[in-house]
């Protein structure tokens, strides 16, 4: 396979446009682009975008480079503007054939190489002067043509698979409304009433480390579950001082509160680690409530209604403390909480088997690409 610089794979598009009244209908932010998926699912802004944005044309691939780590890589649905936070990318077609192009720039081959290259701390973004030298290797354009129609193949499959997640989502959600449509609006409680702490992380963020106690994002609260891969790292004693704050234990419920608000997820594993301000602290009043009622009363409908109405801000929406205290869900008792939890996990198995294939990495690295290249030139 030949070895090209990135230049000479991809045109970075860098015209702007300062947004008018009728841009903010086609406006992409990075929030809008989900990890993983090439699909852009929502779009827009509530007042025109502030600042001047990219502008983007139907089928160009949009690329995260601010915090890259998040891998927000998409296509553009229709003409429009993007954030100044990302890139608009274009393929050289004499290089890249341009359906094989998305799904080179979604490849953890290209994403963990860029990512090496992100410059700052607190908002590590990519430059195109670093990016445009990074060299990677490709098959020839026959080749492109071959994988990229076995691995959209493979994507529509994965988006099938999606779907089903998304409507095993809304049984749960139906459910919840059936099984305790009998309390009344009037007798439920605030969250406030029902947790024995409702708190944030830290508003004075410690040095980083490249090592140690991991720092937790609100891109770590992916799925409604808690992972610990951050780049992002604390030393033990700035550890120990900022659970004085936020003294986390198992069973504890975190919710985003800043950019992809109101998801929730549980702490499931005994083992240290801090959050930043973004990511509220749910910590249940066990003789009220269990967590994995907590967890599933906030991904519902009841709730979810009403966190949209309690964020603040355009630009970024944010959900803070004192409305958080606010919301209010139906509290049955214990016995009828874990019947509700029962069907959940039952639901939950039945997504698990449809994760699995939805998760899946189409190409991960050169050599699975070579593996997939010889597969099709032994088939030809």
């Amino acid at each position: 396979m030949a070895k090209y610089r990135f230049e000479q794979i991809a045109i970075n598009s860098t015209e702007k446009k300062k947004p008018v009244e009728e841009d903010r209908f086609t406006y992409l932010g990075l929030e809008h682009l989900d990890s993983g998926s090439l699909k852009v699912t929502r779009f827009g802004s509530e007042v025109a975008p502030i600042g001047e944005k990219l502008v983007m044309h139907k089928g160009d691939v949009l690329f995260g480079k601010r915090r890259a780590y998040q891998k927000k890589v998409a296509i553009a649905p229709f003409d429009g503007i993007f954030s100044a936070h990302g890139m608009v990318l274009r393929p050289r077609e004499d290089v890249i054939d341009k359906s094989f192009f998305p799904l080179f720039i979604s490849s953890d081959y290209f994403l963990d190489a860029a990512i090496k290259i992100s410059v700052g701390s607190l908002s590590p973004t990519i430059n195109w002067r670093d990016l445009k030298t990074l060299e990677f290797e490709l098959p020839d354009l026959a080749t492109q043509r071959k994988l990229a129609e076995t691995l959209w193949s493979i994507n529509d499959t994965m988006e099938a698979y999606k779907k089903l997640i998304s409507a095993t989502d809304e049984l749960v959600k139906s459910q919840f409304i059936e099984m305790f449509k009998s309390i009344q609006r009037d007798e439920y409680k605030t969250l406030k009433e029902v947790c024995t702490l409702i708190t944030d992380g830290t508003h004075n963020p410690p040095k980083f480390k490249d090592s140690g106690i991991p720092f937790i994002l609100v891109s770590n609260i992916t799925g409604n579950v808690v992972t610990y891969d951050t780049p992002k790292y604390i030393s033990e004693d700035d550890y120990n001082v900022l659970m004085k704050r936020t003294p986390i234990e198992k069973g504890d419920v975190l919710l985003s509160t800043v950019g992809s608000y109101g998801h929730p997820a549980i702490v499931t594993e005994d083992r240290p680690f801090a959050f930043q301000r973004h990511i509220a602290q749910l910590k249940p009043n066990r003789e009220l409530l269990t967590s994995e009622f907590l967890h599933a009363a906030i991904l519902s409908s009841v709730v979810q209604e009403q966190i949209e109405v309690l964020v603040l801000g355009v630009a970024q929406k944010t959900l803070n403390l004192s409305a958080i205290k606010q919301i209010q869900i139906p509290v049955p008792t214990i016995e009828e909480q874990k019947l509700f939890v029962t069907f959940v996990e039952q639901s939950d198995k039945s997504k698990f088997a449809a994760q699995s294939c939805s998760n899946l990495n189409l190409w991960s690295s050169s050599e699975t690409l070579i593996v997939i290249q010889n597969t099709i030139r032994s088939k030809s």
